[in-house]
C-alpha cells in the first residue's frame, strides 16, 4: 500500500514553486541518526518507501526508524500522445516537497556504523543529495 493521504479536500492541487530553506523539520526530533537534505525537490511516495525498505533490510529488526515525510502532493499527468484541452490530467502518484535541511529519516537503537551504512543505502534510492547526521552523544 503506497503512502498517499487518507482523504484531502481537494483531489488535485496547482504546482507551486518551492523555494527556500526547511522552515520546520530540520533538526533530529526522535532518533540519534538521520539524513538531511541538502537538495530541493520532489520526493515519490515509492522512493520514501525503497528508502525505509533499504533501511529495515539493513538493520534486520534492530532500532526503530521515523519516517519525517509524507507525500500531501497529487502530481498529475496527461496521457501520451493527448491533445491539449479537456481539463487536468488524473492524478498518477504522491509527492512530498522537500527543501534544504528537511530531516527525511530518523534512525535509533543502533550503533553509529550500522546508522551511517543504513542511511547510506536509503540515500542510493532518493533523487536529493543528503547528508548524515546524529546528536552529539
Amino acid at each position: 500500500m503506497p503512502l498517499m493521504p487518507s482523504r484531502t479536500k481537494y483531489r488535485k492541487s496547482q504546482r507551486r514553486r518551492n523555494r527556500g530553506n526547511a522552515k520546520g523539520g530540520d533538526t533530529l526530533a526522535f532518533g540519534d541518526f538521520g539524513i538531511q537534505a541538502l537538495g530541493r525537490g520532489l520526493l515519490t511516495a515509492s522512493q520514501i518507501e525503497a528508502a525505509r525498505v533499504a533501511i529495515n533490510r539493513y538493520l534486520s529488526r534492530r532500532g526503530k526508524v521515523w519516517i519525517r515525510v509524507f507525500p500531501h502532493k497529487p502530481i498529475t499527468k496527461k496521457p501520451a500522445e493527448t491533445r491539449q484541452g479537456k481539463g487536468k490530467g488524473a492524478v498518477e502518484f504522491w509527492a512530498a516537497n522537500i527543501k534544504p535541511g528537511t530531516v527525511l529519516f530518523e534512525l535509533s537503537g543502533v550503533s553509529i556504523t550500522a546508522a551511517r551504512e543504513a542511511m547510506r543505502l536509503a540515500d542510493g534510492k532518493l533523487p536529493i543529495t543528503c547528508r548524515f547526521i546524529h546528536k552529539d552523544l
